[in-house]
């Protein structure tokens, strides 16, 4: 049989059988299964598993299909990939403008965890003011939405976008992305309130989870207060950069990494491409380079 995963908490998983229309309670066969690389969660919500039942009401998986897409963040704790959505259409990702703070920086992480999906950039809590910064991300070709549950503005045009899509909705805790779920779905997710103390979002959900309301489709991930771009090819890093695609390097491989004929800078220069989105395309190459085994590691730096 194949299901749909729609939540996963502690190896336990919630499928839908895309079989026979039915709900099970799944695990992994054997608690263990083989993949290609490793990874904190082989099961992720959004995936597409292979199994039997073996109850009326209970499965066991044992392989999961190739996903199209992913979110998928560095776990620090564990030291490895963890996979937070698979096989969305778009990645919803939600910030706002002063509560918490918008932070552009994590918004370009956010993008370079994304892959295989279509970027939706939602500034949320509208009511509360709109950070110019987002504008940028317009520029750049990103579809830009600016929404607040409190108003409703935006809210039409949000659902329009999300109309016969899986959309993986992803933000910073206390963006109040449960809040705009609420309003999107008309769902009752737990929702929380902003620390006064730092004017950091509490974490309100604390799994993924799968929710379907007629046409509109999306998947609930956990807040956090920090992400980190999830350790692969460096190369793929770009892709969350438009700007830096049409830069015409010496080297068609440049990482825009401080190589010689790197054309980058000239553009920086120039204003095609900005100081601050450059200096976060390094900062993350910075990270991923950090990570890997001494041996391994740029002796340029």
């Amino acid at each position: 049989m194949r299901y749909q995963i729609r939540r996963a908490i502690n190896n336990i998983y919630t499928a839908y059988s895309l079989d026979d229309g039915k709900i099970y309670t799944a695990r992994i066969k054997g608690k263990v299964m083989k993949k290609d690389e490793a990874e904190y969660n082989p099961v992720a919500v959004g995936d597409i598993a292979l199994g039997e039942p073996y109850s009326e009401s209970e499965a066991l998986i044992v392989s999961t299909e190739k996903r199209k897409s992913s979110f998928m963040r560095w776990n620090v704790k564990k030291e490895m990939n963890q996979t937070i959505a698979a096989n969305q259409d778009q990645s919803a990702i939600v910030v706002s403008s002063s509560s918490p703070p918008f932070r552009p920086r994590f918004l370009d992480r956010a993008i370079a965890c994304s892959h295989g999906a279509e970027i939706l950039v939602i500034m949320n809590k509208a009511d509360q003011g709109v950070d110019e910064g987002i504008e940028l991300y317009r520029d750049l070709g990103f579809k830009v939405f600016i929404v607040s549950s409190e108003t409703g503005e935006g809210i039409e045009e949000l659902k329009a976008a999300l109309k016969g899509k899986i959309t993986a909705f992803v933000g910073q805790s206390g963006v109040g992305k449960s809040t705009l779920i609420n309003t999107l779905m008309g769902t009752a997710q737990r929702t929380g309130t902003i620390s006064e103390k730092y004017n950091r979002g509490k974490h309100t959900t604390n799994h993924s989870l799968y929710i379907e309301n007629g046409d509109i489709a999306v998947i609930d991930t956990p807040g956090v207060r920090e992400i980190e771009v999830p350790f692969e090819d460096v190369s793929l890093v770009k892709e969350a950069f438009p700007e830096l695609r049409s830069s015409e390097c010496f080297f068609s491989g440049c990482l825009h990494h401080g190589e010689d004929g790197c054309a980058v800078p000239a553009l920086v220069e120039k204003g095609v491409v900005t100081e601050e989105r450059y200096e976060s395309y390094q900062r993350i190459l910075e990270a991923l380079e950090d990570r890997k085994p001494f041996y391994l590691r740029n002796k340029r730096r």
